[in-house]
């Protein structure tokens, strides 16, 4: 099974994909992680991709489908998986349906989980990662005992590039102007499945799984 999981920017697609992969026994493949490994082995493709992320801009489809055809040949994804994060243009959409037609696979279904901007904004600008043990912290939901200083090592709390008030406006406007024609491209193939992602963490996993019923879970 292959499905897609779309949301803006703090929508919480991560959390679930990572959550509905366990639960269906799916490889998770997530593009933001596939940007950091490359942006960590330092090569020129991944500064190339730091400095679109860095900006708060999307990483360019040629880059992103490069990365995403190398981890789908991975052994783990023969039998499906989850992409979290892509496809998030057209380009993306058509190249991922050209990598699975390939193999004699298509996408099940497209998940896309639902948040209002308003939320997005607290969610997102709101976040601090601990710069020893990269533990993540929440202004207003999980804030630390002491102000940018981390509970589990004591180690200094810092606030990414991109989760700033300014670059988190900037993503949103660029997700929603480049991914709305991806909701409807699935919808039009009556693949589009929508999820209230304002609801609480285990709320909306159990309804996505709900929601692709059993006979997607049953031949996963």
């Amino acid at each position: 099974m292959f499905l897609v999981f779309l949301g803006a920017p703090g929508a919480g697609k991560g959390t679930q994909a990572a959550i509905v992969s366990r639960k269906l026994g799916l490889a998770h493949v997530a593009s933001g992680d596939l940007f950091r490994g490359a942006v960590d082995k330092g090569t020129n493709l991944g500064k190339s991709v730091k400095t679109y992320m860095d900006k708060g801009a999307l990483v360019p489809d040629e880059v992103t489908i490069q990365l995403i055809s190398e981890r789908l040949n991975e052994s783990d994804c023969r039998s499906g998986c989850i992409f979290d994060g892509f496809p998030r243009t057209i380009e993306q959409a058509k190249a991922l349906d050209g990598m699975l037609t390939s193999r004699g696979e298509a996408i099940d279904k497209a998940i896309y989980i639902e948040v209002t901007e308003k939320a997005l904004l607290e969610r997102l600008s709101g976040r601090w990662i601990c710069r020893k043990c990269q533990a993540p912290y929440h202004e207003v939901t999980s804030p630390p005992k002491v102000r940018k200083i981390c509970d589990k090592c004591g180690g200094e709390l810092y606030q990414r590039s991109d989760d700033t008030e300014e670059t988190v406006k900037e993503r949103l406007k660029v997700y929603f102007a480049q991914t709305t024609p991806v909701l409807d491209y699935y919808r039009a193939e009556g693949k589009l499945l929508a999820v209230d992602g304002n609801l609480g963490v285990g709320e909306v996993s159990d309804n996505i799984v709900d929601a692709l019923g059993p006979r997607l879970v049953e031949t996963k």
